[in-house]
């Protein structure tokens, strides 16, 4: 059986998502889709509008066989150590294709523009410190450093945030020496930060997640821009646990870090660096929410999605030591399967390079303990009595078995 593997948070999964899953398929002829998908925070340093456990439902009925959990501290980090735990993931899992989405839409420019950055690394990357030196944000750094370069061949832009991704993709495979071959979608319609609709049946998901948290509309607006399952998955969640998750519901909470905080702790906080937590502690005495919290803190060095990070960090106590990262995933958990994916699992776990979990046990509860801690913090944000109820989830859900 051949597979083709996607790296995804859908947050939620819509139309798009949709499209990439089938072209995967179409483009590379496999049998089956295996998913490595964010936990229940994600990679901009936000809470994922519903758990995990919705969101492999979703993919599940989107079209995936197998989803993967990507690991919190890969997870909720920059682009190149995300990349690192997903195709360890996918390599571990026997995966022969890689399928991304892309505004570059084509694959050559990615594996040209890796050789030819390989081939000047000591240039390229003095040229970023010393961006970095003028007070440049790191991503405007890179994209500063890669424009001064002279490269002759057909390049990606490497300012569009899905081929930033891509890139980190190709470089993670070829480091790895992963045996995966890369093939990349053109972004259909909507663009990666897009926040308003378009005519097509195609928005992006920060468009969607905008709709449903706008005071002035209501989740029923999103309808076509989602496949039913989905849609009718987020009805279901709200229902049964009282909430979307968004950062300001856990504000109160990361507020509370902060103001019980000196600054030698916070210090000890991974990504927590160049004073920022002075910033951070002073912001914090005056915000009103958390969107007041950011627009204070927010400097030309500090992007937003790095200090979402960083507050992420603080709010689940993730240490410099704890966030140490390994070059690959530590261990397969697996969150659900279709049909086929059993067919798949069944054949190829014996030969799987990486543990594969399907449950919390004693065993591996202290591998898992990021993780953990971050369901548990997550599951704050829900309504009493439901909040215990999801807090669990980790603890009593087996592997979710899609059989439609």
């Amino acid at each position: 059986m051949k597979a083709v593997g996607i790296v995804v948070e859908y947050n939620p999964f819509h139309n798009g998502h949709a499209y990439q899953v089938e072209q995967a398929k179409k483009e590379t002829g496999a049998d089956v889709v295996i998913c490595v998908m964010s936990g229940n925070f994600l990679q901009r340093g936000e809470p994922a509008i519903v758990s995990k456990w919705a969101r492999a439902e979703m993919a599940l009925a989107g079209g995936c066989d197998l989803v993967f959990e990507l690991p919190f501290s890969f997870a909720t980090s920059q682009a190149d150590i995300f990349a690192n735990g997903a195709i360890s993931i996918l390599d571990a899992t026997l995966c022969q294709y890689l399928s991304f989405g892309s505004e570059q839409g084509s694959i050559q420019p990615f594996l040209s523009t890796y050789r030819e950055l390989h081939q000047h690394e000591k240039e390229y990357n003095q040229l970023i410190r010393n961006y970095s030196k003028e007070g440049y944000s790191y991503p405007k750094s890179a994209s500063l450093a890669f424009q001064q370069l002279t490269i002759n061949e057909e390049i990606v832009d490497l300012t569009k945030p899905n081929n930033i991704l891509g890139f980190q993709y190709i470089k993670a495979i070829k480091q790895q020496n992963a045996k995966i071959e890369p093939t990349t979608i053109a972004r259909k319609n909507a663009e990666y930060h897009d926040e308003d609709f378009n005519s097509s049946t195609i928005a992006s998901a920060t468009s969607i997640r905008k709709k449903i948290f706008s005071q002035e509309t209501n989740i029923e607006e999103t309808f076509k821009y989602m496949p039913r399952t989905s849609y009718e998955a987020l009805h279901s969640y709200y229902k049964k646990f009282g909430v979307l998750h968004h950062w300001e519901l856990y504000w109160p909470m990361l507020q509370y870090r902060l103001l019980s905080s000196s600054p030698a702790q916070l210090r000890e906080i991974y990504e927590v660096e160049e004073g920022i937590e002075f910033r951070l502690i002073e912001a914090s005495k005056t915000s009103t929410s958390f969107q007041t919290f950011m627009e204070a803190v927010k400097t030309k060095r500090y992007t937003w999605t790095r200090i979402q990070r960083i507050c992420l960090y603080i709010l689940i106590h993730a240490g410099k030591q704890t966030m140490s990262h390994l070059k690959q995933a530590p261990y397969l958990r697996l969150l659900g399967m279709s049909k086929k994916g059993r067919v798949y699992l069944n054949k190829y776990k014996g030969e799987f390079k990486l543990p594969l979990i399907s449950k919390v046990s004693d065993k591996n509860r202290e591998s898992l303990a990021l993780d953990l801690k971050a369901t548990r913090i997550y599951a704050l944000a829900a309504n009493s009595p439901q909040q215990q109820q999801l807090l669990k989830l980790d603890f009593s859900q087996p592997p979710i078995i899609y059989d439609k």
